[in-house]
C-alpha cells in the first residue's frame, strides 16, 4: 500500500510517502513561506523523487485538525483535490495524534498547538502503546502544564505549543525545537491505523475538525449576544 501524507495544521508543512510500513520519502518546510506556495510544490517533488503518480496512491492521509484554522483548509483542499478523480479513499488524522506518533519511548508525550489567547489545542498520549491519554482539546496553557504536574511518568512537550508549555511547566524533560515539529510521517502511521480499523472515508466526506469557532465566528457570536443585552435592557 502506498499512502501519501500531508501536514499543514501547524508553522511547518510536511510531505511523507510510506509504502507498506516503510517511510520512502519525507520532507518538512518551515522558513516562513505559506503552506499555499509551498504545498503542491512538495507533493510534486515527493511523487517525481519515488517515481510515483498520483494513480500510484492507494491512501491519502492529511492532519485535519486541530491547528490553524488556514492551513487546515489548505491541507485538505489538496488532499480532496487528488483523491476525488480515483475516488482514493482518506484518512483525517487527528494533528495531536500524528506528533505523538513520530516520538518514541517511556513516559508520556504532551502534543501542543498555539491556539492563541493564552490557549493551545493539546492531548497527551503514551509513549510506549501510544495509548490515547487526553483526547483532543483546546484549553488554556495552565490545563496542559497542571496534567504534566499530576503525571506519574516522565513528560516532555512537542509542537508549536510546546515553548508556551515549557514556560508554564519547567519540571518536564527538554525536548529540542527542531523535533518538536509536526511531520508528515506520523499522519502516514496513524493513517495506516485506521485503514485496518475501517476508519478511512471517501474524499467527499473528509472534513476538518477545528475543535473551536473560527475568530470570525467567536466574534460574530460576542456582537450577537451584546444585542441581545442592549434589546434587554431597552425594555
Amino acid at each position: 500500500m502506498n499512502i501519501l501524507a500531508v501536514d499543514t495544521a501547524g508553522r511547518s508543512a510536511s510531505v511523507a510517502l510510506m509504502r507498506d510500513d516503510a517511510l520512502i520519502y519525507e520532507t518538512v518546510c518551515n522558513c516562513g513561506l505559506t503552506h499555499s506556495e509551498t504545498l503542491m510544490p512538495m507533493i510534486d517533488a515527493a511523487l517525481k523523487t519515488a517515481g510515483l503518480r498520483p494513480d500510484s496512491i492507494d491512501l491519502y492521509a492529511v492532519t485535519a485538525g486541530p491547528g490553524s484554522f488556514t492551513g487546515l483548509r489548505i491541507g485538505l483542499s489538496a488532499v480532496k483535490g487528488m483523491a476525488l478523480p480515483r475516488q482514493t479513499p482518506c484518512a483525517g488524522v487527528s494533528t495531536l495524534e500524528a506528533l505523538a506518533r513520530c516520538h518514541t519511548g517511556q513516559g508520556v508525550v504532551i502534543c501542543a498547538l498555539d491556539a492563541r489567547r493564552g490557549q493551545v489545542y493539546w492531548a497527551a498520549f503514551d509513549l510506549e502503546t501510544h495509548e490515547r491519554l487526553i483526547p483532543d482539546a483546546a484549553a488554556p496553557v495552565e490545563e496542559a502544564a497542571d496534567f504534566a504536574l499530576r503525571c506519574k511518568k516522565s513528560v516532555f512537550f512537542v509542537g508549536d505549543g510546546a515553548a508556551l508549555c515549557y514556560n508554564v511547566y519547567k519540571q518536564a524533560l527538554p525536548c529540542p525545537p527542531a523535533l518538536r515539529v509536526g511531520r508528515a510521517a506520523g499522519a502516514a502511521l496513524a493513517a495506516r491505523e485506521m485503514w485496518k480499523n475501517g476508519l478511512c472515508v471517501s474524499p467527499a466526506r473528509l472534513m476538518p475538525d477545528y475543535l473551536r469557532l473560527s475568530q470570525a465566528e467567536r466574534e460574530r457570536a460576542e456582537r450577537e449576544a451584546q444585542n441581545v443585552e442592549k434589546g434587554a435592557s431597552s425594555l
